[in-house]
């Protein structure tokens, strides 16, 4: 599929660095522009398509049940924000491999900054709300990495932890707004959800979901006054920065925004949510990047402001404005990026970021002079230039707000101030690092210029925006005007270049221009002024919150949670009470009417001895051994339960766990002591009685009314169709490996990790000395029996047979994966019982961790099988095949998924008891088991 390959290529490519590691720069660029290219290149095959208006939809059905399908979508919005992505990414690339030049760390940057594209590319091409969400996360993840890129860095860390904290807070809250939005329009599709803007806006709820996708939207593109993480994630490589600010993290909530403009769009609220926000982000970014001394810090603040100015955009809601808040979208993305990229070199070449320090550049760097005026007077909107069209546009726009009041006084007045900030701050970058007088006590003298190869990327994005500015009809109808369409979900008439202006525009413009140019020239005063104003460091504002409420959390939890089990059960126990209990004393007649079935007496035998060894456990408790007898017994008898009332899989299943159980808990328990002391007071014993009787009662009465009702179960649905939809006579595993398949995927992936985590919490560690039993008579002379040894080898291979029995015949009778992976874990355990830790794994013909893994993954590949033949995923196929000698025999897809099962388990029991085991030498063996 075309489409997932415009994501999959570079999120497969990001491995090619690593491979690359050690390579000539020029390799290890080209082996990560590669997989970017082919992206790009894919992407303009599509534009002929997307311009004459068609929406190209791809879809994999995964879980239907749940909304939450594959789906990918790319129409004029998708396609625009995809070559900004793909294309600035590119000449990002370019730029990394002379920026990087002779770092042992450009491979990890070039393996990030292609997962950080493929996330980006997912959620602009996402047809599925839910499904772009998984890629929303993915970007707060991946930038957390690349912000941290420098991990020696106090800054870094730090920028990195604030981004992290946010956008992945407001990821949260946007989860929520597509959930809610989901149910309220009743599908996650996109093609659904732009249709249903009339009935969004109407609903009762509509107010809470726009509130809190805003907020998910507003904290991914650093609106105020979530904006602090965007300026002090430039602790990160500056390619990192001019990614981020130019056309990936920053834009995705703009997008956003774009995106579901046709269902959460032209309404009050918006306007007044969307509009005051982007003024407000607009103007202190301006404010705060006229006084910032550090290169990367002003530009910094500037793309804050110009987020603003975009979001103001968004929210006009006056004919052109969407237009308009795209153009200055592209033109934005193409003179931040070269700005951030001279920004790079000048630090590199003079040793500092500081423009006080910075002057007179045009001397030793006059190429890179000369490339930098085009983006700077770009961003600065002088006239011929890309941002002063985009410029005009905010202008004419802004005139054009009728409604509210203050509205239409202010936003003009506002734009023009901001304006003026703009104009002042792109002079004094650009002055003060080229001209300005001559350099202050650089760390590195005398200052180089890049060679030219090295300016390649920045003469490119300038000429591109020089281009945008000189003819912003072309690039308009090519790729801005579709998008507005698609956005619009309504045919948009285009926007006349050669009629902007008016007498009130053009004097907006001037206005801003020429006082721009005073503010600067007037400068040395109002930095004085500026710096009598108290310093407020969002750093340190919050390291502060982090660390109140980190404490304020430990004290809560310390609270509650003081490593007692009884005060747990207990809390758990009387809010279970309290809750149901209220309920159950609600019910009119606990008989249900359908009559018990008679008790006869062998099963009345086993309840007691069953009630009794249960009891046994509560009074020996703080014996180890006869406790863990006892509880041996009680899941004995609760097999024999499943056995005489027809569960014969439970009954396997539940004999086979007792086994590991046990085991393993004797492994756990020998480091413990023989004996507990007690610690609870009579009144304690007492309150507890009564807390587990009042339970065991609320049980009991629960189960009899359920039991003496007619049952209304889903269980027919799973009889009927197990045959015909599974290809299984066994309901019970046709349930597992084909109804709830997903269910068991997710099971058999927590016990793996399960698994790994016991082997990471052992792995180093050492214990000098277990707790000795003082009455070695509980304890054989041998530790390993000749006899025991001699019948656990016999019994290997009839083990193994039994247990490739119980798994082929399982998809039809009483067995199964799960079972067959206990039955061989159960086998192999006894090997290690009876020759010893190191014996046995000396003649394992595998590791368990790749055991695991393989387990997990072919599990997940049989649920991937059914997506090329357009099925959900997990879905079963099977058949009658007729086999010479053999007969007719049936096959299904599920059997591979219980052979990932048995895998699984097998891997995950032995790496459990193996690391368990080890702990109970003195100095180990001799390799690492796992």
């Amino acid at each position: 599929m075309a489409l997932a390959l415009i994501i999959l290529i570079p999120l497969i490519g990001a491995s090619l660095p690593a491979l690359c590691r050690g390579s000539a720069p020029r390799h290890l660029a080209l082996m990560t522009a590669l997989p970017a290219a082919t992206s790009l290149a894919l992407l303009l095959a599509w534009l002929p398509q997307v311009m004459n208006g068609e929406v190209i939809v791809r879809q994999l059905t995964w879980l239907p049940s749940l909304g939450l399908n594959v789906a990918l979508r790319l129409d004029g919005v998708g396609l625009l924000f995809a070559l900004l992505i793909t294309g600035i990414g590119c000449l990002i690339i370019l730029y990394a491999r002379y920026y990087f030049e002779g770092s042992a760390s450009a491979a990890r940057f070039h393996s990030l900054v292609l997962m950080f594209m493929a996330a980006m590319l997912g959620i602009v091409l996402a047809e599925n709300l839910l499904f772009m969400l998984v890629f929303w996360e993915l970007t707060s993840l991946v930038s957390f990495l690349l912000i941290g890129f420098n991990a020696d860095s106090q800054a870094a860390r730090r920028g990195a932890r604030m981004s992290l904290v946010i956008t992945s807070g407001g990821g949260l809250v946007l989860l929520a707004g597509i959930v809610l939005l989901g149910q309220v329009v009743g599908s996650y599709q996109l093609s659904e959800v732009l249709q249903a803007g009339d009935r969004l806006r109407a609903h009762e709820h509509y107010g809470l979901i726009l509130n809190l996708i805003l907020l998910g939207a507003f904290t991914k593109s650093a609106q105020f006054p979530f904006h602090l993480w965007l300026p002090h994630a430039m602790a990160a490589p500056t390619p990192v920065s001019a990614y981020l600010h130019s056309a990936t993290m920053v834009k995705a909530g703009l997008f956003l925004l774009v995106r579901l403009h046709p269902a959460l769009a032209e309404s009050e609220l918006w306007f007044h949510l969307v509009t005051v926000t982007g003024m407000l982000t607009l103007m202190v970014g301006a404010f705060v990047a006229m006084f910032m001394h550090d290169m990367k810090g002003l530009l910094a603040y500037s793309t804050v402001s110009h987020l603003g100015l975009i979001m103001l955009l968004l929210g006009l809601g006056t004919p052109l404005s969407l237009a308009a808040a795209l153009f200055h979208l592209v033109c934005h993305a193409l003179f931040k990026a070269p700005l951030f990229m001279m920004a790079g070199y000048v630090d590199h070449a003079t040793g500092t970021r500081d423009m006080r320090r910075i002057n007179g550049m045009w001397r030793f760097m006059p190429t890179l002079m000369a490339l930098s005026a085009i983006p700077a007077a770009a961003m600065a909107g002088l006239p011929l230039m890309s941002g002063y069209l985009s410029k005009k546009l905010l202008f004419s726009e802004s005139l054009l707000v009728t409604t509210p009041g203050w509205a239409v006084a202010v936003i003009p007045v506002w734009v023009t101030l901001a304006g003026l900030f703009s104009m002042a701050y792109s002079i004094r970058i650009f002055h003060n690092v080229y001209f300005n007088g001559r350099p202050v006590d650089l760390p590195t003298w005398p200052p180089r210029e890049p060679r030219l190869a090295a300016l390649t990327p920045i003469a490119l994005l300038a000429l591109a925006s020089l281009y945008v500015g000189l003819a912003p009809a072309g690039i308009y109808r090519e790729l801005v005007h579709p998008a507005v369409m698609a956005s619009r979900q309504a045919a948009m008439p285009a926007v006349d270049f050669n009629a902007l202006g008016g007498a009130l525009p053009m004097a907006m413009s001037l206005t801003a221009m020429t006082g721009g140019a005073l503010f600067y020239l007037i400068r040395d005063p109002l930095f004085r002024l500026h710096a009598r104003l108290p310093e407020v460091d969002a750093k340190e504002i919050f390291d502060w919150i982090m660390r109140w409420s980190i404490a304020l959390s430990q004290r809560r939890v310390y609270q509650l949670e003081n490593g007692s089990l009884q005060r747990y059960l207990t809390f758990i126990m009387i809010t279970v009470i309290v809750l149901v209990g209220w309920d159950l004393l609600a019910v009119p007649t606990w008989h249900g009417g359908v009559p018990m079935t008679p008790l006869d007496p062998l099963t009345a035998v086993a309840a007691a001895l069953l009630c009794l060894a249960a009891t046994g456990v509560a009074v020996f408790h703080h014996h180890r051994l006869p406790a863990l007898l006892l509880l041996g017994v009680t899941g004995l008898f609760v097999t024999v339960a499943f056995a005489r009332f027809s569960a014969p899989d439970l009954a396997l299943t539940q004999l086979m766990v007792e086994v590991m159980a046990v085991v393993i808990m004797m492994l756990a328990l020998s480091f413990l002591p023989q004996q507990s002391p007690k610690e609870s007071s009579p009144l304690r014993m007492t309150r507890d009685l009564a807390i587990a009787g009042l339970m065991g009662g609320g049980v009991t009465a629960f189960s009899f009314a359920i039991l003496t009702r007619p049952p209304d179960s889903i269980s027919a649905f799973f009889l009927a169709n197990s045959l015909p939809g599974g290809g299984g006579t066994n309901v019970v595993n046709v349930i597992l490996v084909d109804f709830r398949g997903f269910d068991t995927l997710g099971e058999i992936t927590v016990l793996g990790i399960a698994a790994v985590a016991v082997f990471a919490f052992t792995r180093d560690l050492h214990l000098k000395e277990r707790v000795v039993d003082t009455n070695p008579r509980h304890w054989v002379a041998e530790p390993h029996p000749i006899m025991l040894s001699t019948v656990a080898r016999l019994v290997l291979p009839i083990a193994l047979l039994v247990s490739a029995h119980i798994f082929l015949r399982g998809h039809n009778l009483p067995g199964g994966g799960f079972i067959a992976g206990l039955i061989t874990a159960v086998a192999l355990t006894l090997q290690y019982m009876s020759g010893g830790l190191v014996w046995a794994q000396e003649r394992m013909l595998t590791a368990f961790r790749p055991l695991i893994g393989a387990g997990i993954l072919i599990a997940t590949l049989t649920g991937l099988g059914s997506w090329p033949f357009g099925y959900p995923f997990l879905t079963s196929a099977h058949d009658h095949v007729h086999w010479p000698l053999v007969g007719e025999l049936e096959l299904a897809t599920a059997m591979l998924f219980d052979l990932g099962v048995y895998a699984t388990v097998v891997g995950a029991t032995l790496l459990i008891l193996a690391n368990l085991g080890k702990l109970m030498t003195v100095a180990g063996p001799g390799k690492e088991i796992g």
